[in-house]
């Protein structure tokens, strides 16, 4: 598995992990709570949150490189159309 994480400073952390899970748990089976959450995708790719008071932590694992690019966009976007009333700056590492 490749792995990628991002740690976005925010006060509003746990709020948003609530926010992405509850929206996913329509289509995936999610399992969450105000401090950590995961996403399964598929069976090849899933992202992991979790909230403190400061920040809002995420690792994406995904089984082909190829994927990882597309995937960061769409928790990206995701959660940048959640946090519209901040700005966040969310840069991702491997």
């Amino acid at each position: 598995m490749y792995l990628s994480k991002a740690v976005v400073r925010t006060e509003h952390a746990s709020r948003y992990l609530q926010q992405l899970c509850k929206h996913w748990s329509h289509k995936f089976s999610v399992d969450f709570d105000p401090h950590k959450g995961r996403v399964p995708f598929s069976d090849s790719a899933e992202v992991t949150f979790t909230a403190d008071d400061t920040t809002l932590t995420m690792v994406l694992s995904v089984a082909d490189p190829a994927q990882q690019a597309r995937m960061q966009g769409v928790i990206d976007d995701h959660l940048k159309r959640f946090a519209f009333r901040e700005e966040l700056d969310i840069v991702w590492t491997d």
